[in-house]
């Protein structure tokens, strides 16, 4: 009895839990020096551009146009005084800043609503409504810029915000109500049928259950609906005729005339329109990381 003790103790012991995971091979020096020095020079090649147009923003008019290549040479804040006291970039600002709010709350209205009910509901024409959004996609804005202005002039909203906020959520939401209808298919339907259980209709099930766990789909929404009406010029420079409902892509054309381009305020006005996008790009990126570690299953 003692020798099969023994035999029994000196036997190796059988892993019940599966064999062990494997570990990857640690990261060789010239590797990790590779590595870095790729995503360096990414970092640079996407930051260059930028770091160049503010460089470029500092200095005087005639040091811009300058051949030769210089980083600083005599910088100053002249040309932004210039820009936010001497032109009408503080209205076309503010006017980018209304028109880009409300169409960013619309189109998150209506393509989350829309986007639910693709994802949740059968109804009749709901293929056909789908590939309606898909194909809208498809067509250039020099193909609806034309139909959507007749719409606008027989509305009399030619020369109105409006008339911009309507046509960025014609380009925004189809886009976005696939997009969350996709991101509301990977919410169990197993929740709706328990707010069901607990007296809660579709709408409040929507408002109260599926919303809170849809925030990193909200918050791209947000993003792209937000971008597609900062940046965009063609239909800003088509609806809009007078000065003081200019946004900032029908604004900044007064700064490209035909034969003297005024870089010394086109620099300074690239850098102020990029601190609200950097803005909103902060907070949705801040909602995103909550939203994935937010949850709606837990015990």
């Amino acid at each position: 009895m003692a020798e099969l003790a023994a035999g029994a103790a000196a036997a190796p012991t059988e892993n019940t839990y599966g064999p062990e995971p494997r570990q990857g091979r640690p990261r060789s020096t010239l590797a990790s020096i590779g590595l870095h020095a790729t995503l360096l020079t990414a970092v640079f090649i996407a930051l260059f551009p930028v770091l160049w147009v503010f460089l470029s923003s500092l200095k005087p008019r005639q040091e811009i146009q300058r051949s030769t290549i210089e980083l600083f040479n005599s910088p100053s804040l002249d040309n932004y005084k210039q820009v936010l006291f001497h032109t009408d970039f503080p209205t076309w600002f503010l006017n980018s800043v209304v028109v880009a709010a409300f169409t960013m709350v619309i189109g998150i209205a209506m393509s989350a609503t829309a986007g639910y009910a693709l994802s949740r509901f059968n109804f009749a024409g709901k293929r056909g409504l789908m590939w309606v959004f898909l194909l809208t996609q498809m067509f250039p804005v020099a193909i609806l810029i034309v139909p959507i202005y007749t719409i606008m002039a027989r509305l009399g909203l030619i020369d109105t915000k409006v008339s911009l906020i309507i046509a960025y959520c014609t380009v925004a939401v189809p886009f976005c109500a696939w997009m969350l209808r996709g991101y509301f298919d990977t919410i169990p339907k197993e929740l709706d049928e328990a707010a069901a259980l607990d007296g809660l209709g579709p709408f409040q099930t929507f408002y109260r259950v599926i919303l809170p766990l849809a925030r990193p789909g909200l918050a791209v929404t947000a993003f792209y609906t937000f971008l597609t009406a900062w940046g965009e010029v063609a239909y800003a420079i088509a609806f809009i005729q007078t000065s003081e409902n200019y946004t900032l892509g029908a604004g900044l054309k007064q700064f490209v005339p035909q034969f003297n381009q005024r870089w010394e305020l086109l620099t300074p006005a690239a850098i102020l329109i990029m601190i609200p996008a950097g803005i909103v790009f902060f907070f949705a990126q801040r909602h995103l990381v909550a939203g994935l570690t937010a949850g709606g299953t837990k015990g």
